[in-house]
């Protein structure tokens, strides 16, 4: 298994081996550090010493330097060539602290990337292994293909798995608004979803919960995070099969989290991350 890791010498390449560092640790995952340049002129030969002492030691990597029209398609590229699972970057610099704002690379591969994409928020710097998983369960097509990823990757790494389906109250315009039926579909989902994860994770702790707020952002903050989540979302509806494509609830919720998320193309079939 290998991740290709979207190295750059700056703070974004800093979180995205973090966080490689993090998924990959007791997977037996392999990670190849990827530093994409215009043209020869640009390679930097102290570069690859930078980013390879970044990764921890019980984690195996190699690193290359690639020539391409755009960080994005040598990303691409080389995960067709390496088969790998996970394409991992980091978000633009000039986002908050530990938050998301999207970048001209991550924009790029969440409209193009025929694998999934974990991206680091700003100042990402863990260093323990993963704690728990959660997925986002919405009720449209393609919610399945999360949840394949998600049940695999806790089982894997035998850490609990918390079920999240978010509603945003503000949006459900209903007249004669009555929060227990406004929710009533969402909470029948889910229950549905935990018992075929439960199905799957017999010897693992499944949880979940419905988050629920005037919008995304409150709904978030609302459920609580642990240090060492990471979240996993389908893509939009409108995506092409097995591409990505970031729909607006994904987005906004992307927008509010304090802690890493991966973005699963649709119908995208693997043996987890």
């Amino acid at each position: 298994m290998k991740y290709v890791v979207g190295y750059r010498p700056d703070e974004r390449g800093a979180d995205a081996v973090a966080l490689a560092t993090v998924i990959a640790r007791t997977q037996g995952a392999q990670l190849h550090l990827v530093h994409v340049v215009h043209d020869d002129k640009n390679v930097d030969a102290t570069v690859e010493k930078q980013a390879l002492a970044m990764v921890s030691s019980d984690v195996e990597a190699t690193f290359s330097t690639r020539v391409a029209d755009s960080f994005v398609h040598g990303l691409i590229d080389a995960a067709k060539e390496d088969d790998a699972v996970l394409i991992v970057v980091g978000a633009a610099s000039n986002g908050l602290f530990k938050r998301f704002t999207l970048g001209s690379v991550a924009n790029g591969l969440l409209h193009a990337s025929p694998v999934p994409v974990a991206l680091a928020p700003r100042g990402y710097n863990r260093k323990a292994p993963l704690t728990r998983l959660t997925v986002m369960t919405g009720m449209r097509a393609g919610w399945q293909a999360v949840l394949d990823v998600g049940t695999t990757a806790a089982s894997r790494r035998h850490v609990p798995l918390r079920l999240v389906s978010v509603v945003e109250i503000d949006q459900l315009n209903q007249t004669d608004f009555d929060l227990d039926n406004a929710l009533s579909p969402a909470k029948q989902h889910v229950n549905t979803v935990l018992s075929a994860a439960a199905a799957k994770l017999p010897d693992n702790k499944v949880t979940v919960t419905l988050a629920h707020g005037r919008n995304i952002e409150e709904a978030i903050d609302g459920i609580g995070w642990k240090s060492g989540e990471l979240v996993i979302v389908g893509s939009s509806r409108l995506a092409e099969n097995r591409k990505i494509f970031l729909g607006s609830t994904a987005n906004k919720i992307l927008r509010s989290l304090p802690v890493p998320m991966v973005v699963v193309p649709r119908d995208f079939v693997s043996p987890g991350i």
